[in-house]
C-alpha cells in the first residue's frame, strides 16, 4: 500500500482508470500531472466501454481527444430517443472515424424504445464513416441497433473492413433490407470472416455453398435471426448445403432465432436436420412442441442452449422431458413458462454439464431470473 504522499505508479492508475466511464476519466485526469498521463496512456483506452446516459455527457473533453487513436475495442452504449445520448454517440462516432485508422472492435448498443418511424440515418451515416475509414476492423456488432440495416451498409463494409472476423447484423428490426447479393460480396471481399449474424431473408443457397468453399478459412459461428415478413417468404435452404457446409466446417455452430413471425411452414421449412444448431430461441405465435419435438431428434450432439417462451402444456412439457433425455450436451434452458416439477427433474437428471436453467413450477413476477448450478 502506498504510503502517504507517495504516488501509485503508473500502471497501477492505468489499470484502475481503465475501469471508469468517460466522465470519470476526464475528472481523473485533471487531478494533477501523474494522473493525467496515466489516464491517458494507451493501456486505458485500448479496451473501452462508453456510456452516453448523461445528458451532461457530451463528446470528449479536447485534452482527451487524442486517446481516440489508443482505441482498439469500442462497446458504445446510448439511448436513441433521448437526443443528448444520441447526440454524444454520434459525434463520438464521427470523430472516431476522423482520427483513428487503428480501431478493431466496435459494438453499438442502444437502451430503451426508439422514436417511432425512425431510419436512425445519423448512427448509421457514423456507422458508415467508420466502415470507410477503418481498414483495420476486424469485429462490427449491430445487434442492439434498433434500425433497419441496408445493402449500402453491408457493401460499405466489405469494401472498407476486408479484415472483418465477425459482422452481427441479426439485430431486431421488423424489417429486413439485406439481400443475398450483398452478402455474397461480403464473403468474397471478406476472405478471414469467421462469425456472421444475419435475418434469414440475407441466406441463400449460393452463400452457403461459399462458406463451404474449399480456400475458405475456417468458418465457427453462423447466427440467423427469423423474425420479419422477408424472413417468412425466404426460399428454403436445402439440407445437402448445410451438410456440405457442416462436412467443410465441423465446429460450426449455428444459433437459430424464430419469432412470431414466422408461420408454422416456415419453421418447418428453416428447421432442417443437418443444421448443426448449438442455440435454439423459440418465441413463436403457432406450435412449439413440434420444433422442441424435432430439437430433440435432430440436434442431439449439438444443441447447448434453448430459449422457449410459450404457454404452458402438458404436451410441451413432454416435449422438453424428451429433449432433455436426448440433449445431454445442454448447458442452458431457459423456459418462460410454468412447467411441472418432471421437466425440472429432467433437466438435472440427464445434462450434467448444465449451468444455468430458468425452469418455474409456479408463477412468480417478471422478470424471472435463471438459477445456476454450481
Amino acid at each position: 500500500m502506498a504510503e502517504p504522499g507517495e504516488q501509485l505508479p503508473e500502471e497501477v492508475l492505468a489499470l484502475i482508470f481503465r475501469h471508469l466511464p468517460l466522465r470519470d476519466r476526464a475528472a481523473a485526469a485533471r487531478v494533477c500531472r501523474s494522473w493525467a498521463a496515466a489516464a491517458t496512456c494507451s493501456a486505458v483506452w485500448h479496451d473501452t466501454n462508453i456510456s452516453c446516459d448523461s445528458e451532461r455527457e457530451g463528446v470528449l473533453p479536447p485534452y482527451l481527444s487524442a486517446c481516440l487513436d489508443h482505441i482498439h475495442n469500442l462497446r458504445l452504449e446510448f439511448e436513441p430517443s433521448r437526443e443528448p445520448s444520441r447526440r454524444a454517440a454520434t459525434q463520438l462516432l464521427t470523430a472516431l472515424a476522423s482520427r483513428t485508422p487503428g480501431l478493431r472492435g466496435l459494438r453499438l448498443e442502444c437502451r430503451g424504445e426508439k422514436p417511432l418511424f425512425d431510419a436512425g440515418r445519423d448512427v448509421l451515416e457514423a456507422v458508415h464513416a467508420i466502415c470507410r475509414a477503418a481498414r483495420a476492423l476486424r469485429h462490427l456488432d449491430l445487434r442492439r441497433l434498433p434500425f433497419t440495416l441496408d445493402d449500402a451498409l453491408v457493401l460499405q463494409a466489405a469494401r472498407g473492413c476486408p479484415e472483418l472476423r465477425s459482422l452481427f447484423l441479426d439485430n431486431g428490426t421488423l424489417v429486413g433490407s439485406v439481400g443475398p447479393d450483398s452478402v455474397l460480396e461480403l464473403l468474397e471481399a471478406c476472405p478471414h470472416l469467421r462469425a456472421l449474424g444475419l435475418h434469414l431473408a440475407s441466406l441463400s443457397r449460393t452463400a452457403l455453398e461459399a462458406l463451404a468453399a474449399p480456400d475458405r478459412a475456417p468458418f465457427a459461428l453462423l447466427a440467423v435471426r427469423c423474425a420479419c415478413p422477408e424472413d417468412a417468404r425466404a426460399p428454403p435452404l436445402p439440407d445437402e448445403a448445410w451438410a456440405a457446409l457442416r462436412r467443410r466446417h465441423p465446429e460450426l455452430a449455428v444459433e437459430l432465432e424464430l419469432e412470431p413471425a414466422l408461420p408454422a411452414e416456415s419453421v418447418t421449412r428453416v428447421l432442417q436436420p443437418a443444421v448443426p444448431v448449438a442455440a435454439l430461441r423459440l418465441c413463436l405465435s403457432g406450435d412449439t412442441v413440434g420444433p422442441v419435438r424435432f430439437a430433440a431428434r435432430h440436434y442431439a450432439a449439438t444443441l447447448r442452449a434453448l430459449e422457449i417462451r410459450a404457454a404452458p402444456s402438458a404436451e410441451l412439457d413432454a416435449a422438453l422431458e424428451l429433449l432433455a433425455a436426448r440433449c445431454v450436451g445442454l448447458r442452458e434452458v431457459h423456459c418462460f413458462c410454468v412447467v411441472r416439477p418432471s421437466v425440472l427433474h429432467a433437466f438435472r437428471a440427464h445434462c450434467p454439464r448444465l449451468r444455468s436453467y430458468t425452469l418455474k413450477l409456479t408463477r412468480e413476477p417478471h422478470p424471472w431470473r435463471p438459477t445456476f448450478v454450481a
